[in-house]
């Protein structure tokens, strides 16, 4: 990856069940200039039992796999620069996830010892976002394995947190996450769940941009204050797009690591700050040059700094120059 933040905006399901709402959703994370929108697909049959305490509220809020298609193809055609990415549940949901061509696929990590759907997710051969919150590392290390197992060339993004409607500051563990990047060597993802009414919600992932994170996942939603599914953690759509500005002037400032040249902001700067060699009182021609005879100040100028005193030393002045003036290697024999 680029030294670019990859921004996930994560719908959940905070479409509520209506893909009215969802094409909001996706309007907010596509003007805000989102990387890519997640979408949550199943088949609701294969993928809760009945008796499960979430049953009935998932069964209003599934959407229709023509509804994904539509809003795949709304997405597509309004913000074709934004991909799409399925996080899936269950064989029927991978298996439509190609239909619609999504561009890359998430594994969620209640699916991480699931060796079924990892292996039909790891099939299609797309990137696989591979969500690990609340997993222990032999259960991610497993499931690495197996995925390069059936596709030893995919490409997968480690994906570190969990929602805890939302997730307090004290349980993230972000040196933990930065641990996992450099056990396996992979890009990683900071997905936040911290209360989007919070400071944290914007200072929390730019101190994971700071630690080196490579993917960011955050929840977005149509209206948080109707408080529906999924709000704790999501953002609004202006919030969202502040939230994606804050990013990239991150990345501005991250600038580069190699040696460069000086801007000219950088030059200026110098110029202003940086304390040249002056005299420190009027000095005569034909004087030799001795150490209480400089000053280390800044000057209107830049000239030689106090570390090259050594060049003017024991040399003598060709003419007379005044206290507080530069003295530079043209005003000595």
């Amino acid at each position: 990856m680029e030294n670019r933040t990859y921004i996930i905006a994560e719908m959940a399901c905070s479409h509520e069940g209506d893909s009215a709402l969802a094409r909001k959703i996706i309007d907010g994370a596509g003007r805000a200039g989102a990387d890519a929108i997640q979408f949550q697909i199943w088949a609701l049959p294969d993928m809760v039992v009945p008796h499960h305490p979430d049953y009935e509220i998932l069964t209003k809020i599934e959407l229709s796999q023509q509804e994904w298609k539509s809003l795949a193809k709304y997405s597509k055609d309004n913000y074709p620069d934004m991909e799409i990415i399925a996080c899936v549940y269950e064989p029927k949901s991978v298996a439509f996830a190609k239909v619609i061509e999504v561009d890359a696929y998430k594994l969620h990590s209640s699916d991480l010892s699931n060796p079924f759907l990892i292996k039909e997710v790891a099939r299609t051969g797309k990137r696989i976002d591979l969500s690990v919150g609340a997993s222990t590392l032999e259960e991610i290390q497993a499931a690495v394995a197996l995925i390069h197992d059936v596709s030893p060339d995919i490409s997968i993004w480690m994906m570190y947190g969990y929602q805890s409607f939302p997730t307090p500051t004290d349980g993230i563990h972000l040196n933990f996450m930065m641990k996992l990047k450099q056990l396996f060597e992979m890009p990683i993802g900071y997905q936040d769940h911290s209360d989007a009414n919070s400071e944290a919600a914007f200072f929390l992932p730019a101190t994971a941009m700071g630690m080196g994170v490579d993917v960011l996942e955050k929840h977005i939603t149509h209206d948080r204050s109707f408080k529906g599914i999924d709000h704790e953690s999501a953002l609004n759509p202006d919030e969202f797009k502040k939230f994606v500005q804050m990013v990239r002037e991150l990345e501005i400032a991250q600038g580069i690591s190699t040696p460069k040249e000086f801007t000219k902001a950088e030059v200026k700067y110098r110029k202003y700050s940086k304390k040249s060699l002056v005299a420190g009182h009027d000095l005569k021609q034909g004087a030799m040059i001795k150490e209480a005879d400089l000053a280390y100040m800044r000057a209107d100028d830049l000239g030689l700094p106090p570390d090259q005193a050594f060049r003017l030393i024991g040399r003598v002045l060709k003419h007379d120059i005044a206290r507080f003036h530069l003295v530079d290697e043209e005003d000595v024999e």
